[in-house]
């Protein structure tokens, strides 16, 4: 049945969960570029005979394949952007390194779009908020404290803050430390959120 194969790449995104990223369906793709080869070739076949010989019982087939390229281009299309959508939120949800069980659910093209726009979004943050710049990153939701008690859920190393003071960050330490500073490390699962 025509379209089929586009259809199921729409349903296999409609399956997961908004900010989950399925693995990226090459040969559902291929499948369907294949399938829009294969139509438009025999379009091209009947048009010249439609032409040449005067056969107009050929243009409702025409018709009918013609929608179904157009139908193979939506699907393909918005398959494409929403995952391009899912990877962009994806940036503000990680922060500017994705962990790899995400990153093995991207192909080649969708990595580098995603370095591309990490880039960008960079650039932008640094010409906006004077001499450091401004991370819009930061606070994706209005803070209701300036300092949060946050526990730590694996080993990290060493972290600094703006007082200079540097603080170890160990498995299962707790500290009390300013949000927009570790809000970054809570987003990566390094740091967990103590609700009193």
């Amino acid at each position: 049945m025509f379209c089929e194969k586009a259809m199921e790449l729409i349903r296999e995104l409609q399956r997961m969960n908004d900010g989950q990223l399925p693995a990226f369906n090459e040969d559902g793709l291929r499948q369907v570029l294949q399938e829009m080869e294969a139509l438009y070739e025999q379009n091209q076949t009947d048009v010249q005979q439609a032409k040449s010989e005067g056969r107009t019982e050929l243009i409702p087939s025409i018709k009918l394949r013609h929608c179904c390229l157009l139908r193979n281009q939506r699907c393909t299309t918005a398959y494409l952007y929403d995952r391009l959508l899912r990877i962009r939120a994806l940036r503000w949800e990680y922060g500017s390194v994705l962990p790899a069980n995400v990153r093995f659910h991207m192909c080649a093209e969708e990595l580098q779009w995603f370095n591309q726009y990490k880039k960008s979004l960079a650039s932008f943050m640094r010409s906006v908020g004077g001499d450091e710049g401004l991370d819009i990153t930061q606070d994706m939701k209005p803070p209701k404290s300036l300092y949060i008690e946050v526990r730590c859920l694996k080993d990290h190393g060493e972290f600094e803050i703006d007082d200079g003071t540097v603080i170890l960050l160990k498995k299962n330490s707790q500290h009390f430390l300013p949000r927009w500073k570790c809000e970054q490390l809570i987003r990566q699962g390094v740091l967990e959120h103590v609700l009193s």
